[in-house]
């Protein structure tokens, strides 16, 4: 499962519990970095998190996407993006999230 998680604008404490709940059970925790600014270190995002984050620059998220989106076939992954998950420009994650769900539509 590939969950697209919005962390708010400010801090770690931004995020929902529901939002929290999904990262705590991710096997691969990916922070989108390039968009938008997070003004806090990823460090505190971890400690918070209690999760390794990967820093997802613009070169990852157009030339590993596939990647992502294979590991989300086996597995729960998160993408997280500063404020809203649906404002992130990047066409390359949105494909990923529309292959999954299409698919789960199928089964």
């Amino acid at each position: 499962m590939l969950y697209l998680i919005g962390l708010g604008l400010a801090d770690e404490h931004d995020i929902t519990v529901r939002g929290l709940d999904a990262i705590k059970k991710c096997s691969h925790v990916y922070l989108e970095s390039y968009t938008s600014i997070l003004h806090i270190p990823k460090e505190r995002l971890e400690a918070f998190y209690e999760k390794s984050i990967i820093l997802a620059d613009r070169e990852m998220v157009e030339t590993q996407a596939d990647e992502i989106l294979h590991n989300a076939q086996n597995e729960d992954v998160c993408f997280l993006v500063v404020g809203d998950p649906f404002g992130y420009e990047s066409y390359e994650v949105y494909r990923a999230w529309l292959t999954i769900e299409q698919r789960r539509t199928l089964i």
